[in-house]
């Protein structure tokens, strides 16, 4: 019983909070955050935090520092975002979501001091602030040794941008968000370079040339410590292995070898040795060979190259704009022998939906458009009208009911693998809604069979 009355008071304060402005539309600016976490006592300066921005792979990153941390004994709160199925994954304690009890009396110490704030601001508090506050909090709660904490959007005026950071981290930086962050990569680099701090470290993954050229004057300017991935530190080597890649790191403090991390992708064991780096960074030293070993091995990243079914094989990837779809058709045409693959896509209707498809053409045999559960979702028959400048006419096929798609992509593949013995597989992707939902659903189909 009690644990209904959990779920009912938990679904309660997630609609109060989606009440609120939607984290993709930004007044930016810090005032209302800084009143808020001031009110609360400042509960994000009671902890050590690592800082990640970028445009892609910010969330595999932070689990990957997550659990090098957590292998090197500490008590790790890490704070990521969009979610997947529910708004507690954004809150991870000790390397899991934060518990239905926790999350309720955290909002609960807090709720009043939104009011408040609401009633003090031009604006009132935002979704993703509310989240991020809640976020300090339970971390300050629990208590945490360390704070992962990843950037909801840009990076001068995010939320998040309230810590004070012992490293900052900086993935690939791409085009997106270009409404509120620039529409060329300087000015989007320019932005997110807004989380470096005064004297401290900077660890910055492999970036184009002009967008290296901008990160680098902003750490000159703050007088921060950086270290380069391809300078300071490097991914060595990579060998495709059963169930991921075995990875070499030319970490800041010294070599490791032999790593072996489930994950697929050449972006993924960058991420790798990026997330490394910072750990490194942050503790000093050189870390055991062993417990990194040991560390990356369990690493995992829900919705990113995520093999959700097999026979046929069913890969969720929560690619939302054309530097992820260039990433996971990538990672599908050299890591994978598939002979046929169906695509299941639905994207936001305010992302580069051409750079996308086009990206993904170069992977998808079929494509089977739908519509996710999000109000931004752009409608099937627009989005097949754009993908037809990719894709013939017999290569597209619409059924906006997106369990039905899913089951009529599993079943198309699964029929061709029958009649041609041949290898197949079901690629869902085009936003994290789409991969949200998509697993839950192949999650209920795997229970059906």
């Amino acid at each position: 019983m009690k644990d209904k009355e959990n779920l009912v008071k938990l679904n309660e304060i997630e609609a109060a909070l989606n009440t609120r402005w939607p984290e993709n539309k930004i007044e930016p600016t810090l005032d209302r955050i800084l009143a808020l976490v001031d009110a609360l006592g400042s509960p994000h300066l009671t902890y050590p935090t690592i800082h990640i921005a970028g445009t892609n792979g910010k969330t595999s990153t932070a689990r990957m520092v997550d659990q090098l941390l957590a292998n090197l004994g500490y008590r790790v709160g890490r704070y990521t975002s969009p979610h997947l199925e529910s708004f507690t994954e954004r809150i991870s304690i000790k390397g899991g979501s934060i518990s239905e009890v926790e999350m309720i009396k955290t909002y609960e110490d807090i709720h009043l001091y939104l009011d408040l704030i609401d009633s003090r601001q031009p604006h009132p508090i935002s979704y993703f602030e509310a989240l991020t506050a809640m976020a300090f909090v339970a971390f300050a709660e629990h208590p945490v040794d360390i704070s992962v904490i990843e950037a909801g959007m840009g990076g001068q005026w995010d939320a998040t941008n309230v810590i004070s950071s012992a490293v900052s981290v900086m993935t690939p930086i791409g085009f997106d968000h270009m409404e509120y962050l620039g529409n060329t990569l300087e000015e989007i680099a320019q932005t997110k370079a807004g989380i470096f701090k005064p004297e401290s470290n900077v660890v910055l993954a492999a970036q184009s040339a002009q967008v290296a050229k901008v990160l680098l004057a902003q750490v000159a300017k703050v007088s921060a410590q950086p270290f380069r991935q391809g300078v300071e530190f490097a991914l060595k080597n990579r060998a495709l292995a059963v169930g991921g890649q075995l990875i070499s790191i030319q970490g800041v403090q010294g070599d490791y070898d032999e790593i072996f991390l489930p994950l697929y992708g050449d972006h993924q064991g960058n991420n790798a040795a990026v997330a490394l780096a910072a750990v490194e960074v942050f503790a000093g030293v050189k870390l055991d060979t062993e417990l990194v070993q040991d560390a990356f091995s369990k690493v995992s990243s829900p919705g990113r190259c995520e093999i959700v079914y097999k026979d046929p094989t069913v890969i969720i990837d929560a690619a939302h704009n054309p530097h992820g779809a260039g990433a996971i058709a990538t990672t599908i045409n050299t890591e994978f022998d598939f002979e046929l693959v169906v695509g299941v896509i639905s994207v936001l209707a305010d992302k580069d939906v051409a750079g996308i498809l086009k990206n993904l053409s170069a992977v998808l045999d079929y494509l089977v458009i739908t519509e996710n559960d999000s109000s931004r979702v752009m409608k099937p028959n627009l989005l097949a009208k754009m993908a037809s400048e990719f894709f013939k006419e017999e290569q597209i096929e619409i059924i906006g009911d997106m369990n039905s798609a899913i089951t009529y992509a599993i079943e198309k593949v699964a029929l061709f693998n029958q009649v041609n013995e041949g290898v197949g597989a079901v690629v869902i992707t085009g936003s994290v809604a789409t991969a949200g939902m998509a697993r839950s659903i192949v999650k209920g189909l795997a229970r059906v069979k």
